[in-house]
């Protein structure tokens, strides 16, 4: 019986049931070193993400609490990454982020050029 009640606590995943970024970051076999590094990597997507998409400068004391909040809500993300693409959609939105940042610049090089000219 106590054999039995063992069994229950261990958990078995395989790679197929997590997300690609996990499966990827081995949380699988190592699941202590993996979800850390899983967590780094929500972290460092939305810092990403959050830079791409805030257009303004903050304060310091602002950017300090805003960057606590984000290290706090990356936990509950990793958790949800390890089954689901979070790390995967964070990639998607700072391409699509990245790409309006461009095109926003050039639009603005070409207005400032345009006004310049006439």
């Amino acid at each position: 019986m106590i054999t039995a009640a063992a069994n229950v606590n261990e958990v078995n995943v395989t790679k197929d049931q997590l997300s690609w970024t996990a499966g990827l970051l081995n949380v699988h076999e190592h699941p202590v070193v993996g979800f850390w590094l899983l967590y780094a990597a929500v972290v460092l997507m939305c810092i990403v993400v959050f830079n791409l998409g805030f257009a303004r400068k903050l304060p310091l004391l602002k950017n300090i609490i805003v960057y606590a909040a984000l290290f706090i809500g990356a936990l509950p993300l990793t958790i949800f990454a390890i089954g689901m693409a979070v790390v995967e959609s964070l990639i998607a939105a700072a391409i699509v982020l990245g790409i309006y940042k461009i095109r926003l610049k050039r639009h603005k090089q070409e207005q400032e050029s345009q006004g310049s000219v006439t």
